[in-house]
């Protein structure tokens, strides 16, 4: 039987930014809005963040944004 997966990688904002194509501040702000759970801090303080978890939810925030044409705070009675 296959072993799950158990050490998923944690990244800071810069590089989740990066892999999404949009701006740190963008990351900022949906994580003060309450849509995207930093899942840590790194011992000099910086959010961390799952790279699987935090990708897929920034693609289902930005679906909901572009083509659903939803509000922020509609999005956050969604998720």
């Amino acid at each position: 039987m296959p072993k799950e997966r158990t050490d998923k990688r944690l990244v800071k904002i810069g590089e989740l930014a990066r892999l999404f194509s949009v701006l740190p501040s963008t990351i900022n702000f949906y994580t003060r809005e309450g849509l995207l759970p930093e899942d840590g801090r790194s011992q000099g303080g910086y959010r961390l963040y799952n790279e699987e978890k935090a990708i897929t939810r920034l693609k289902k925030i930005e679906y909901l944004q572009t083509n659903k044409r939803l509000t922020i705070e509609e999005i956050k009675k969604m998720l």
